[in-house]
């Protein structure tokens, strides 16, 4: 029972991902300033990311860093690309390269932190 409990947050993540991405595009608004949109996919796949690195194994994380941080940024890419795919069939909505780029920098911001802490915390 746990180990589910690890799995849940990035669960909650990729489900609050998946249901903003359902909303038509005539209800969501982000006009702030330009390159909002960019910003909200880099920081919401970052959280996923972060959320990724916990589901994993303990013993990964630490014993194959690179591995796990690797992993976790593939998950978050298969995951936005499924997304964008999802996207097109959405009224109003389509699949965009700019999102993806922007999923994948977000996730390999988060994976490349998390990674160079624990090479800083293992190599001490």
């Amino acid at each position: 029972m746990g180990r589910s409990l690890h799995l849940l947050p990035m669960a909650l993540v990729m489900g609050g991902i998946f249901f903003l991405s359902h909303q038509p595009g005539d209800e969501i608004s982000l006009e702030l300033f330009f390159g909002v949109d960019k910003v909200a996919h880099a920081f919401a796949y970052g959280v996923l990311a972060a959320t990724v690195l916990l589901a994993l194994p303990s013993r990964w994380r630490t014993t194959m860093p690179l591995h796990a941080a690797l992993l976790a940024w593939a998950a978050c890419l298969l995951f936005g690309l499924s997304d964008e795919f999802h996207q097109s069939f959405v009224p109003g909505r389509e699949a965009s390269l700019g999102d993806l780029v922007a999923d994948a920098f977000g996730a390999a911001l988060v994976c490349g932190g998390w990674f160079i802490r624990m090479k800083r915390t293992l190599f001490r």
